[in-house]
């Protein structure tokens, strides 16, 4: 790994020598699962969209779909093809034996980060206590990427940092875009 940017071969070697334990072992995959292509936040985004006329959310559950779109279309579809960075497994396969099935594609950003942060960002937009177990959340399942060894820390910071600002882009575009659909307006909304 000495051919890593400082920060990435820190951490990256840090987690491999000390953070796997039969405990871990079998957390991390499990959460890393729950943000395979994003299933847990657009189940949740959904349900909101379905649930939300009596409890409001309604609007929470599209920003997310939103966000996690936008973040879909900017990191998977633009940047990784731009990027074409290998995983950590690929470029290091004597490190360790991967506890899931490789995955596919390329590295950077992280798809699981960018997702989990887009959404954790419309939530936390709409109530800051759920937002706050939403960021955990997505904070779990973004260091679940590096500790499984299918990204580097610099992928997943990346990922999350995309889908914060598509997270607060479309909290801003929505009502915005919404008031236009429903033609109640077109001025956007007051930040």
């Amino acid at each position: 790994m000495d051919e890593l940017n400082p920060f990435d071969q820190a951490v990256m070697r840090f987690i491999q020598e000390h953070c796997h334990n039969a405990a871990t072992d079998l957390l991390f995959p499990f959460l890393t699962y729950l943000g395979e292509s994003g299933i847990f936040w657009i189940a949740l985004a959904l349900l909101l969209i379905a649930l939300g006329k009596k409890t409001g959310w309604r609007a929470t559950g599209k920003v997310m779909l939103a966000a996690m779109l936008a973040g879909l279309l900017i990191g998977e579809v633009a940047l990784k093809h731009i990027v074409c960075r290998p995983r950590p497994f690929q470029d290091f396969p004597q490190y360790t034996a991967l506890l899931i099935p490789p995955p596919s594609g390329w590295s950077f950003p992280s798809g699981h980060s960018c997702a989990s942060f887009a959404a954790a960002t419309a939530v936390f937009r709409r109530d800051k206590r759920f937002g706050a177990g939403a960021y955990v959340l997505a904070g779990l399942i973004a260091f679940s990427r590096v500790f499984l060894f299918v990204h580097y820390p610099t992928d997943v910071l990346a990922g999350s940092l995309l889908g914060l600002l598509c997270g607060l882009a479309a909290s801003w575009f929505f009502p915005w875009l919404e008031q236009i659909w429903t033609k109640k307006g077109s001025s956007p909304p007051e930040a």
